[in-house]
Parts: structure tokens; sequence; C-alpha cells
């Protein structure tokens, strides 16, 4: 059977079994996913780590920044699933792609999923290294991976996308790690290219508090898939026209390591029991 016939007929159960016959089937309820220059964190998992080209329809090595590995395992004391990067809208153009492996976390038991992602801040005090919890967000890139769904279930109701309860218990997080955690809307771009000026004027008009060019596509295909979930960004620039930085995609790789540690350490303490 070709490589592309074998994907094709893999379901997220299949996918689920894989990783049980590799990693065991004690339950797992926690799931994060790492965001451009993060994906250091999976190696923190005390477990089994496999490649995500063994397992197929998760995505490979699009991006540099990224970590292509799934994590089962504990991390701070809690048995997870840590996918070490994503696939991103402007890699191949589809804003589902990262619905096999969501289906997959689901399969394997995950009731809650945590987002990370780098961005780009529009607030003067919230500078490079700083860390912001996503309150909500704007989907000005206009697309949707539930595009093509068949069932009524596409119309997912978005008014709390990003769970008050675990909100709340990431700010807790954070307090007892004495780590400032802003709170504010990320606004979805397609990407790659960087925004204008212009339209980061736009949506600072609109409301947004940050930007980047992944993360909503998972919110809204978690929540499809009945998930709580909540996200952090890691600011690691200005946007466009706010600062002297010359943006590149070289320059988040270098100061993501500024938020990540900090961000590592939230995570593990809201993974404590």
């Amino acid at each position: 059977m070709s490589k592309s016939a074998e994907n094709a007929l893999l379901t997220a159960e299949a996918l689920a079994a894989r990783i049980h016959a590799v990693a065991g089937t004690e339950p797992v309820g926690t799931a994060l996913i790492l965001g451009s220059g993060l994906g250091g964190l999976v190696e923190q998992v005390a477990g089994v780590h496999i490649p995500y080209d063994e397992l197929p329809g998760f995505p490979h090595a699009g991006v540099s920044g990224h970590s292509p590995k799934l994590g089962i395992g504990l991390l701070g004391g809690t048995r997870v699933a840590v996918l070490g990067g994503r696939e991103h809208y402007y890699e191949r153009g589809n804003p589902a792609a990262m619905r096999l492996p969501l289906e997959t976390l689901k399969a394997l038991g995950v009731t809650r999923l945590i987002l990370t992602n780098a961005a780009g801040s529009m607030q003067p005090d919230m500078p490079p290294g700083s860390l912001m919890l996503l309150s909500d967000h704007i989907n000005f890139s206009g697309l949707n991976p539930l595009i093509g769904e068949k069932t009524e279930a596409r119309f997912v109701p978005m008014t709390e996308a990003h769970s008050p309860a675990l909100r709340a218990a990431l700010r807790a997080a954070a307090g007892a790690e004495q780590i400032a955690l802003h709170e504010g809307v990320y606004a979805w771009y397609s990407g790659p290219s960087f925004e204008t000026p212009a339209e980061i004027r736009a949506i600072r008009i609109l409301g947004a508090d940050a930007v980047g060019m992944s993360t909503v596509p998972e919110v809204i295909l978690a929540r499809f898939l009945g998930l709580e979930v909540a996200a952090i960004s890691v600011i690691t620039n200005m946007a466009a026209g706010l600062s002297d930085e010359r943006i590149s995609h070289e320059h988040t790789k270098a100061m993501a390591p500024l938020g990540a540690v900090k961000l590592a350490r939230v995570l593990t303490r809201f993974l404590t029991p």
C-alpha cells in the first residue's frame, strides 16, 4: 500500500491505537500544542517521544523552530500529550491541517487543550519576552477549518471559545510563579508574509492586542470536538510600525526563548496537582 493510501485509511482511533502501543493506555486528559521557537518543552516530558513521521497525518517539519514529535508522559506530575509543533495554514493552504492530530488527541482521552504561539505585540506595556493569555480572538483571515464539514456540528458557538475556567487556572499558575501574565485579544492573519503597518493599525482599532499566524484554527477545531481550550502567546516582537525592530522568522526564533522559560514555568505549575 502506498503512503498516501495508508494516510487516507488511517483514522484518529487507529492512530490512537498506535500511540497506545508505544506509550501505554493510561488516560491522557490534557494536551499542549507548542508554537514557533517553543518546541523545546516537549523534551521535558518524562515518557515516550514519537516522531511525527511515524504518525501518518501528523504534520512534518514545515517550519523551523518547531520540534515535530509527540511526547506522552509526565509534565508537572500530570500525564499529558505534547505536540512539539503544528502545521500552519500558510504551508499548504489548509486551515484544517491540524484536524486529524486533534481528533487523535480526543481519541486518547484528551478533554483540555492548551495552545501556545509566538506573536507580535500591539501594546507598549507588553514588550518582547512577555506572555499574553488569550481572552478572545479575531479571525481576521476569514478562513475556517470547518468549511466543508457536512454535519450540523459545524455551527460551533464561540462565545466562550477560550475557557474561563482554564484561563483562571493559568492566571493562578502564573501568580504562583510570580510571572506577569498579560491578557488580551489575538488576531489571526494567514501569513506567511508579516503584516503591514496599515494592517496593524486596522486591527488595533478593532481591539486586537497581539497578532500571529496560528492558533485560531485549532481553537475552532477544539471547540468543534468538544474540548476545553485556552491559549498563551509568547511575545517575540512589536508589531509592524510600532518599533525599529526588523521583523523576520529568524528574529521570532531568536526572541522566543525570552518568554519560553517563563511559559514552561507557568505550564508546569498549571499541570502540578
